[in-house]
């Protein structure tokens, strides 16, 4: 059993809502950080037979391991330590921890009974900003009811009403991207993005921040990514209304083509990519995490004024993504010229890890035909004596790596919860 820690008073409380993957790892974050001087979980029901149970599940995963190993290394010893299992108080690691277990819906959880300010909601349940905190259904919202200053949902927002936008106090931020955009005069409910936006999101700013790379042409992604508990462990019956069969059929042994929103929540926290027609698609495969993403992007092509080779080829893009990676100032950008499994970079703290020596480019040529450009000038198609003019592209195949549960994501929900709590008024 670790030194009980001596907090400052000054320190704030944090709630979390619900132990699963993303909530039982946030706590892991926490509980390493230190930043925060007390934790309250609700899991908003009974558990097993009791605290212990609980202990056990938060102690023990199948992918990453023991926790205090996993924290702290293979001789570290376990940090659990049930105190009062009636009031469900525990030490982690010197760090009081409260479990919750009576209330399911936001507005009931006595979040201010407890002193905390900022609530991380890793349901995966409440993602619509727009519902009312009294909904009996419940809603992100609310948690602002019963006690919270803001609220941080650990998924991308999903309005139902295609009519609504996203309300004014409502705002989508990825760590290390725009997280200075928050407002604590203004956002109340904070949506982190998911797992692949934030890979993504650190892929394309370093093309976006140089010269060379900004205008980008077209780009589309693909992630391959690992299952999530929103899939089926063996074949089952869909839901009514369900669109998506495949996400019903079993995890252990299918490749499953689905959706992302990851192109939509990019252009949320990356405005400048909105000009570009980006597609996004998923490819769920049975590992249970690790994921990665294929970044596929064309430029208009320029020869370079040294040597006359295009300016834009694969030793350029490595060397700006190894530029990125060595400067960036809390190495949320990682690169690496290793032949990597996805085992290999289990846990890696970055928001991505470039994959440089299977990045690739190629040179061609696009026939644009002037004739089928919209509104074109009589005046300028004149100028061209061909209807046809042959452009020089540039096409990039980038590779990035994420860790889509702990090393990327939850570290970066970690980084962000923290910064939103420096910085409430």
């Amino acid at each position: 059993m670790a030194n009980v820690q001596v907090f400052e008073n000054k320190k704030p409380v944090l709630g979390i809502n619900s132990l699963g993957r993303i909530g039982k790892l946030t706590l892991w974050h926490h509980i390493n950080r230190k930043y925060f001087r007390e934790i309250v979980v609700n899991q908003g029901r009974e558990v097993g037979t009791g605290l212990d149970s609980i202990a056990q599940a938060i102690e023990k995963d199948t992918t990453y391991g023991l926790m205090h190993k996993f924290l702290y290394g293979v001789k570290a010893e376990r940090l659990i330590q049930i105190v009062d299992e009636k009031q469900g108080k525990m030490l982690i690691d010197g760090v009081p921890v409260t479990i919750l277990r009576e209330a399911r819906n936001p507005s009931d959880i006595s979040w201010r009974q407890h002193g905390v300010e900022v609530v991380v909601d890793c349901t995966g349940k409440f993602k619509d900003p727009t519902v009312a905190s009294e909904n009996k259904h419940g809603s992100i919202r609310g948690h602002l009811n019963g006690g919270a200053k803001v609220v941080i949902n650990s998924s991308p927002f999903k309005i139902k009403n295609k009519a609504l936008s996203a309300p004014d106090d409502a705002v989508t931020l990825i760590y290390g991207i725009n997280n200075t955009a928050f407002n604590p005069k203004k956002h109340l409910i904070v949506s982190a993005a998911s797992c692949t936006t934030t890979g993504l999101a650190h892929m394309i700013k370093p093309l976006l921040d140089n010269e060379e790379t900004s205008n980008i042409l077209t780009a589309s992604m693909s992630t391959i990514h690992a299952v999530t508990n929103t899939q089926s462990v063996l074949d089952s019956v869909p839901k009514a209304g369900e669109k998506d069969l495949r996400k019903n059929r079993s995890i252990l042994d299918s490749i499953i083509l689905t959706s992302t929103n990851a192109a939509k929540a990019l252009a949320e926290v990356i405005p400048e990519v909105q000009h570009i027609g980006f597609m996004a698609d998923s490819i769920r495969i049975p590992t249970s995490t690790m994921s990665l993403i294929v970044l596929n992007a064309t430029f208009q092509a320029r020869a370079s004024k040294q040597d006359g080779q295009m300016a834009i080829n694969t030793k350029m893009l490595n060397e700006l993504y190894n530029k990125a990676a060595a400067h960036h100032p809390e190495k949320l950008i990682k690169f690496t010229m290793e032949q990597n499994v996805p085992s290999d970079l289990l846990g890696v703290d970055a928001a991505v890890i470039i994959e440089g020596q299977f990045n690739h480019t190629r040179t061609a040529f696009i026939n644009l035909d002037i004739s089928h450009i919209p509104n074109m000038p009589a005046d300028i198609a004149k100028v061209f004596p061909e209807k046809v003019l042959k452009v020089p592209v540039v096409h990039a195949k980038i590779f990035g790596w994420y860790d889509n549960e702990f090393g990327s994501y939850t570290n970066r929900l970690g980084d962000l919860t923290v910064y939103i709590h420096k910085n409430l008024l």
